[in-house]
């Protein structure tokens, strides 16, 4: 009888062991440990954030101000509204204000429609070998600087550039493409297009691993070729991704290209080329008339702001996608 004693009361001790509940403070502790690292992995980013884009914001005072370097912040004079008001004064603004929507709009369309056909295609190579060494060449001008390509472009499309010298070979007379107000503007539309084609690519790519592989293999079965299985299957199954992007890039609508239009256009060309952050550019700092383009800037941003609002919501309606 003792022995049995023993031996139940053995058994319970270990039963409690084996399957009582954890330490909930060990494990909050640890929890908190591994958060404090991830903090101080988002330290430096957080630090970035802060010193070049909260800090910054307290200069937008100067719309509101005659700025004068000289006395400061503090010290220039109060304006009111007077500088927003001189935006729509300005002639040149409206000007500036539709190259902007033109330039804008065009690359998001072409860009899109460029990257959604390339997808297409590179998703039909059936050569892995090919397939890589293509999506090679296609990424790479996206990690070039406009300031390297704005030199390429300079002389390619030169009086003396290449195409000049292949239109004098059809008997033509040469252009001077990025000083004519007819062809600059495609010229910057395109060229930005053929710079991230491939790398918007890779959204749809990565989209199109999601279809269900039994639907091509059924429609093959019915005897659906190529293009009907890309029209009937592939591009259905990416319109949820296109629709998203679509609308997310409404937020982006007054950004045309700042370092690209900077590096390219002349004087000749501000009819056409010339957009809201150049103009901002070209008069805040070159001008030295720092509160205007201050104001200029200002309106950019909260009208981009009300642009990325009404895209977030049109993401949610229509493609079921949500940040806050």
């Amino acid at each position: 009888m003792p022995e049995n004693n023993f031996g139940m009361q053995y058994y319970k001790m270990w039963f409690r062991r084996s399957f009582r509940p954890p330490d909930n403070k060990g494990v909050a502790l640890k929890k908190n440990r591994n958060s404090v690292y991830y903090h101080f992995m988002l330290l430096p980013g957080m630090i970035f954030l802060i010193v070049f884009s909260l800090i910054p914001m307290g200069g937008l005072i100067m719309a509101f101000q005659n700025f004068q370097p000289a006395k400061g912040i503090s010290g220039s004079r109060f304006v009111g509204w007077e500088n927003f008001a001189r935006i729509f004064m300005l002639p040149d603004f409206y000007q500036i204000f539709t190259n902007t929507i033109i330039i804008s709009v065009c690359k998001i369309v072409l860009g899109m429609a460029a990257a959604v056909l390339f997808a297409v295609l590179l998703n039909e190579c059936r050569f892995v070998g090919a397939k890589r060494v293509v999506q090679t060449a296609v990424y790479l001008p996206h990690f070039l600087s406009w300031v390297i390509l704005a030199v390429m472009f300079r002389n390619i499309f030169s009086y003396t550039g290449v195409v000049n010298h292949m239109m004098q070979g059809l008997g033509k007379e040469p252009v001077m493409f990025l000083a004519s107000n007819d062809w600059f503007r495609p010229i910057i539309i395109l060229g930005d297009v053929w710079k991230e084609f491939g790398y918007n690519a890779i959204v749809y790519v990565a989209a199109m691993t999601n279809i269900d592989p039994s639907l091509y293999e059924a429609a093959e079965m019915d005897g659906a070729g190529r293009l009907k299985k890309i029209w009937h299957i592939t591009i259905p199954g990416l319109m949820p991704t296109i629709v998203l992007m679509t609308t997310l890039n409404l937020g982006h609508v007054l950004n045309a290209g700042f370092d690209q239009i900077l590096n390219l256009y002349s004087p000749l060309v501000y009819e056409t080329g010339d957009i809201i952050d150049t103009y901002v550019y070209r008069v805040g700092l070159m001008g030295l008339q720092y509160s205007f383009g201050t104001a200029v800037g200002f309106f950019k941003s909260v009208f981009s702001s009300l642009l990325l609002i009404l895209s977030y919501k049109l993401a949610d309606r229509f493609a079921g996608y949500r940040v806050f």
